[in-house]
């Protein structure tokens, strides 16, 4: 068990955060398998803020970049699909609602939650 009473799993060679994940990643690859979708990639990392070098005290510390690492991405229609699999809890934290919203303002795209 972790916070927020999530399961981790592992299935298909993959690791998930929760159950939901897992059930979303199994309706994502059949969909997959019919051609419903193509191009499915797993835990992708979109930089939303370059590194940088920050200065305190007369000194110089490397930050990295912040990430934010999307659950699921695919194609279908033609159009990029992002999905973050949230619970109730976990997607009201100021912290991921600021990583979506600088999605949209870096990248052009919405994040769908399931």
């Amino acid at each position: 068990m972790r916070k927020y009473n999530n399961t981790k799993r592992e299935y298909d060679g993959h690791k998930f955060d929760s159950l939901k994940e897992l059930a979303r990643y199994k309706i994502l690859s059949v969909w997959l398998s019919c051609g419903v979708i193509s191009k499915l990639e797993l835990q992708k990392p979109f930089v939303i803020v370059p590194s940088v070098v920050l200065i305190k005290d007369g000194k110089s510390k490397k930050k990295p970049a912040v990430k934010y690492i999307a659950d699921f991405v695919y194609v279908q229609d033609s159009r990029v699909i992002i999905e973050d699999v949230k619970s109730e809890a976990t997607k009201k934290l100021p912290v991921y609602r600021l990583k979506i919203h600088l999605m949209k303002h870096v990248h052009g795209f919405d994040v769908s939650e399931i």
